[in-house]
């Protein structure tokens, strides 16, 4: 079996949120702003995502997708019988480095109403947020602010690594690797950072590291005694020397 890193087509975003979707089953992050297994709608969800994939596209965000690839000749074992060619089992969903100081392009904020309102459609058609606790969803959203403000120090921006994630037929063969470097030798020959957010400090931090990620600020999103903690790491540019 082969894999390829290719960045994310319309055609690959059905195959992108299946991927996400069943990776994130577990997250600590998703249990937590989804606390209601009873009133998760799973098509709205996919909905959502779709939307911010295409959100993504149309900004020319680095989003890339790992797909099975094979030779016309060549056999299937057993365990990849079901990984066809061109099943997606691996993304990473990067968004590309803003500065403060500068205005938002005409193209992203235009992009920005267009999402709003295919939520809005999608609230009407689903008939809600399919579960997602929006209260807590804010809660993530001023936390987040916060220690951005506190600490992404480097005016430039950075590459923000929104999701990545591994179909678990795929994992153990450095396919979530590939997907993280695809961005970070962008970011190397641009001297730029890198930053992300995880839920799982186990085994996950340690994961990071290992890819020259810090782990600089641990939050804590806290609705009552339930609180969901999230690991910040940053990636300074590697020289090539």
């Amino acid at each position: 079996m082969s894999i390829d890193i290719v960045p994310l087509t319309q055609a690959d975003i059905p195959g992108a949120v299946d991927c996400v979707q069943k990776a994130f089953a577990d997250d600590p992050y998703f249990r937590w702003a989804f606390d209601d297994p009873s009133k998760f709608n799973i098509q709205r969800n996919a909905a959502s995502l779709a939307a911010h994939l295409q959100y993504g596209i149309s900004c020319n965000c680095p989003i890339s997708v790992a797909k099975i690839t094979r030779a016309a000749n060549e056999t299937k074992s057993d365990a990849e019988i079901h990984l066809p060619a061109g099943t997606v089992v691996g993304v990473a969903w990067w968004y590309s480095p803003q500065a403060p100081s500068m205005a938002q392009p005409w193209s992203v904020w235009a992009q920005d109403w267009l999402l709003s309102f295919r939520q809005l459609i999608y609230n009407i058609r689903f008939l809600g947020r399919g579960g997602l606790n929006v209260h807590r969803y804010w809660i993530w959203k001023k936390v987040q602010q916060i220690a951005h403000d506190t600490i992404w120090q480097d005016p430039r921006g950075y590459y923000f690594c929104n999701v990545v994630c591994v179909d678990s037929k795929a994992r153990g063969m450095g396919v979530g690797k590939k997907l993280m470097e695809n961005v970070m030798e962008k970011a190397d020959r641009e001297n730029m950072p890198c930053y992300l957010e995880s839920s799982k400090g186990y085994p996950n931090v340690s994961i990071y590291e290992r890819m020259g990620f810090e782990l600089v600020k641990e939050i804590e999103c806290a609705d009552g005694k339930d609180v969901c903690k999230l690991y910040c790491m940053i990636r300074n540019p590697k020289s090539k020397e």
